[in-house]
């Protein structure tokens, strides 16, 4: 049964903490502010730092290195770095959400993916829960990391402006999340470009233009912001959008896009 030590009582170490417990590890009592984190590494067979992204260098520097213990990481968008001095650093980034520890958990535990680097008890960490385990190398973690933000909190950002937007209609958030959820799963199924729908795929530059008319004036920028996203898929291979906009339109109406935009960096994936 591995022994882990994590340093960090907040949501991600709690919910990792009972995670791996459930998957039959020894956790040990979680470690925290005023704690002496010398010999943290020290008799346990991995140590986590599952403190904020701005902190992880400074703990990983207030514990002595241990040359036979690993020392992880569960930053997104951090390398390997900032766990110097230790000999066998490690980084393991859940794609998922750890809003408090009992869902944390559940979702660790339900096949969710893992972004890991360095040393290979990442991995090992990851089969424990039941994840996927694709490999991201510190070159491109900043960029992984984003994709990650968009597709969490950006989404959950537009779905505010979505019940802003349906508010001023006296509608209700719920009415639409439906619709939010089968977009999702047909891109998903299809593909982002296949999936889109609506105005901007069409090039009914009227009807996005009656949109800007009849939505607040707070949110017609992010309108703006989200259209031309849209327009982005509908670029075809030779560069030119299916219907450009009239002249007559509403000019704060987005320019599409001269090409698609690049693809992030992929990485093989492995099955537990």
């Amino acid at each position: 049964m591995p022994t882990v030590r994590i340093i960090g009582p907040g949501r991600a170490g709690r919910s990792f903490a009972r995670a791996l417990s459930e998957a039959g590890w020894d956790v040990l009592p979680l470690l925290g502010r005023g704690d002496d984190l010398a010999d943290a590494a020290s008799g346990v067979d991995v140590l986590v730092l599952a403190v904020p992204d701005d902190a992880i260098a400074e703990v990983a520097q207030a514990v002595g290195p241990d040359r036979s213990t690993p020392v992880v990481h569960l930053a997104g968008s951090l390398g390997l770095g900032v766990l110097a001095p230790h000999p066998r650093p490690a980084a393991l980034h859940p794609l998922v959400a750890l809003p408090d520890p009992d869902t944390g958990a559940r979702r660790l535990r339900s096949g969710v993916t893992f972004a890991v680097a360095g040393d290979p008890i990442a991995s090992a960490m990851a089969a424990a829960l039941g994840g996927d385990r694709v490999e991201v190398a510190d070159d491109v973690r900043a960029a992984y990391h984003a994709a990650a933000c968009v597709a969490a909190n950006h989404v959950v950002a537009l779905l505010g402006q979505v019940e802003r937007i349906a508010g001023a209609a006296g509608l209700p958030l719920e009415a639409f999340l439906p619709l939010a959820r089968a977009a999702v799963d047909d891109a998903g199924r299809l593909g982002p470009r296949r999936a889109l729908t609506g105005p901007a795929a069409r090039g009914d530059w009227q009807t996005l233009a009656r949109h800007l008319e009849a939505i607040p004036e707070a949110d017609r920028s992010a309108y703006r912001a989200g259209v031309g996203l849209a327009l982005q898929l509908t670029v075809g291979a030779d560069g030119r959008v299916p219907a450009a906009r009239p002249d007559s339109l509403d000019e704060s109406l987005p320019e599409p896009a001269a090409a698609p935009a690049p693809a992030l960096p992929t990485a093989p994936t492995g099955r537990s």
